[in-house]
């Protein structure tokens, strides 16, 4: 309850000019909140559009016959850094593969067979394991008494410069550095790979 009398009249006073600041620094935040919104929401908007836009108008990079072999820089088991460049000048089949995809292990035996009948040869075989670690990967070769050149694609940036979209994906690559033939899926036999080795020697 107020009081009466001069003391109350100067408490009212002081009272409602107190409410009256609250009230308009109120009216203030109100009447700032709501463009401060917008500004985000079309902050957000406009991000949003551009990551939409960017994957609508970006160029279809998928690998097909024909294509240049995307260059690669990889440790492989052996220690030493391999390069697309090393294999300039010869056939060369890229498996990229993965301990955890059962038609990669099944296709193994057969790769292993074609990489030793053409190995004293300008073929060249490889594997390029998908992200896994060393020791794991040395284990499974071993297991299978696999002995061509094994890759680590840690990072995945080689998986994803060849646009890999399943597992097991072979690369067959001619002399040139030109994509002849990709074969995606597997497990393939012996006679596929040597049918694809051939072309790649243009003697099939």
């Amino acid at each position: 309850m107020f009081k009466t009398g001069a003391l109350g009249v100067s408490l009212r006073i002081r009272y409602f000019r107190y409410n009256g600041r609250k009230g308009a620094g109120g009216d203030k935040v109100k009447r700032y909140r709501k463009p401060i919104q917008y500004i985000i929401l079309a902050v957000v908007l406009l991000v949003g559009g551009y990551a939409i836009g960017q994957s609508f108008l970006s160029p279809n990079k998928a690998l097909k016959p024909g294509s240049d072999a995307p260059a690669f820089e990889l440790l492989g088991l052996d220690g030493q850094t391999h390069t697309l460049d090393s294999y300039k000048g010869k056939p060369l089949v890229v498996n990229f593969w993965g301990t955890f995809c059962p038609p990669c292990r099944n296709e193994m035996p057969a790769l292993q067979a074609q990489y030793d009948k053409w190995k004293n040869t300008d073929v060249q075989l490889i594997g390029i394991n998908l992200s896994e670690d060393r020791v794991s990967v040395g284990s499974f070769l071993r297991s299978y008494d696999i002995n061509f050149p094994v890759l680590l694609d840690k990072n995945k940036k080689t998986e994803k410069k060849y646009g890999l979209k399943e597992y097991p994906t072979t690369f067959f690559i001619s002399a040139d550095g030109k994509i002849k033939d990709i074969v995606i899926g597997g497990p393939m036999s012996e006679e596929t790979i040597e049918s694809h080795i051939k072309r790649l020697l243009g003697t099939d």
